[in-house]
């Protein structure tokens, strides 16, 4: 990296996976960037965690770690940050909508720069209109959403394509982090 710190900005909100927010903002910042996260508002967001209960088809959700956005959607200036991060969990069901999320995902894409989505994160690429064309890894469940978007899902646990990199949730999270850190450093940022 330069002398001056990179920054790497998070997009989640109420909802986003515990892990999946905290173990990006945490490893990015062990490596030396400057990791800020945005929301819907500048505020405490509630985290929550996924994870599986005997019996339960599916996973449950529990109350997470609370953390504070450093600022809004609409106050962030993509053009301020080398790569974008999108956790999953149910924040991305309803920050997809939000014309900010897709203005800011859509930067990342236009300038090709790099990006990690994990887990419920696709439905927001699939709201900005940058998932077609592309390989992605998400949550199983998600596949039908990845295809409907027009790209290919791959079950895996850091799935590279290009500047993005994708994984199912986070028990892939040192897979995932690891590619993302190599997709960085070859790009020298």
């Amino acid at each position: 990296m330069s002398g001056t710190m990179s920054k790497i900005l998070i997009v989640t909100g109420d909802g986003g996976e515990a892990l999946e927010v905290m173990y990006p903002y945490q490893r990015l910042r062990e490596e030396g960037y400057e990791v800020h996260i945005a929301a819907p508002t500048k505020k405490m967001i509630q985290t929550v965690v996924h994870d599986f209960e005997p019996g339960f088809d599916t996973y449950t959700e529990k109350l997470g770690y609370r953390v504070q956005a450093d600022l809004a959607f609409h106050d962030v200036h993509p053009e301020d940050y080398v790569a974008l991060v999108v956790p999953g969990g149910r924040a991305p069901e309803y920050i997809r909508n939000d014309a900010d999320v897709k203005r800011i995902v859509a930067y990342f894409f236009a300038k090709n720069a790099p990006v990690a989505q994990i887990c419920h994160a696709p439905l927001i690429l699939a709201s900005a209109n940058v998932l077609g064309g592309r390989t992605t890894a998400a949550y199983p469940a998600l596949a039908p959403d990845v295809e409907a978007a027009g790209a290919v899902f791959v079950d895996g646990a850091a799935v590279v394509d290009g500047q993005l990199v994708s994984a199912r949730a986070w028990p892939d999270h040192p897979e995932w982090m690891r590619a993302f850190l190599a997709v960085l450093r070859d790009q020298n940022l």
